[in-house]
């Protein structure tokens, strides 16, 4: 296709057709000189924004454009409404590729009751690969509405499901074949398959109904970026116990070949939490076959400790995640 802005017959056949859920409380749906979406909403509830982009390696990363934003709403008590999407295509896109980004797109979204609203679809020379910027819009009732910066000292620190899980998706379906080499292919085949965890909607809507007191995503910066980030826009301290952090083993053996941190390592997937009872949170998310762990305690002050048997040292400011600096420094993933 031409660079610039996708003809009205193309948007109509492959994007706008592919776009089946309509829920009632949007007004305006996605549409040719639709520019807003409009959501209604009860006196209760507040309307929640975030946005992420997404670069488009596989057809795999559909999930990750979902969830990258919704997976914020939740943090914030938000049940996910709908999503907004600006598509940036390279120069040579073909309108099948359209088609089929949009038809998986919204194959991750309808099963959550997500819609979408519109967004801006253009080809262009400025990118090499897909880039998708996308918006999500989220409501939720005021009180059950969980505050960024609201941990405090003494809650307990949990981290649900397990760290990595997106991080070692990437890179098991990037090089199946290298890893299936060194390890049994039936356990590099799970690792892939571990983007269906993505969503950490379930967790975080329980756990705002149950008085959760913040709540991170934990995404780029892995666990130990995402723990620093609560604290310092909490003002405590953590005290983290790190061989109480859940890991799978699958992520350990992929991060030990590549010499990766799997504690740096993106986690989408998986929720940071500080609760006044942690051990009580974990028994109600286990109810719903949500494993969860209590991994340390806040405190006073701004030290922010992570002990591992008699090591003791202190939490830095996130670094590049693992898998970014691989996408761009040492082309594991291209």
């Amino acid at each position: 296709m031409k660079t610039g802005k996708i003809s009205e017959s193309i948007l109509k056949r492959s994007v706008f057709r592919q776009i089946h859920l309509k829920r009632d409380d949007v007004l305006f749906k996605a549409g040719v000189g639709t520019d807003c979406a409009v959501v209604t909403t009860k006196e209760d509830e507040q309307i929640v924004l975030s946005s992420d982009p997404v670069i488009w390696e596989t057809d795999a990363d559909a999930r990750r454009v979902v969830f990258a934003v919704c997976n914020d709403l939740a943090a914030a008590g938000a049940e996910a409404v709908g999503l907004i999407l600006t598509a940036l295509l390279p120069a040579g896109t073909e309108e099948k590729q359209i088609r089929d980004m949009v038809r998986l797109i919204t194959r991750q979204c309808e099963p959550a009751g997500i819609q979408i609203l519109g967004g801006h679809t253009e080809v262009t020379a400025a990118v090499n690969r897909p880039v998708i910027s996308v918006t999500g819009v989220g409501k939720g009732k005021e009180d059950l509405l969980v505050r960024p910066g609201n941990a405090k000292p003494q809650d307990d620190i949990l981290v649900t499901k397990w760290i990595g899980l997106e991080g070692t998706s990437r890179i098991a379906r990037a090089k199946m074949e290298e890893l299936s080499a060194r390890y049994p292919r039936y356990m590099m085949e799970e690792a892939a398959g571990f983007d269906r965890y993505l969503s950490v909607q379930p967790e975080a809507l329980l756990a705002a109904k149950l008085g959760v007191h913040a709540m991170h995503d934990i995404s780029e910066g892995g666990i130990f970026g995402a723990l620093w980030e609560l604290a310092e826009c909490s003002g405590i301290g953590l005290e983290i116990e790190q061989k109480k952090i859940p890991v799978r083993q699958e992520t350990i053996e992929i991060c030990n070949y590549y010499g990766l941190n799997p504690y740096q390592l993106v986690s989408g997937g998986s929720m940071l939490m500080a609760a006044q009872d942690g051990n009580a949170l974990v028994h109600e998310l286990a109810k719903q076959n949500i494993p969860a762990a209590v991994i340390g305690k806040a405190t006073e002050g701004n030290d922010r400790i992570l002990l591992n048997e008699e090591e003791k040292r202190f939490l830095e400011p996130p670094k590049t995640d693992e898998v970014h600096w691989l996408d761009y420094s040492n082309g594991l993933l291209e």
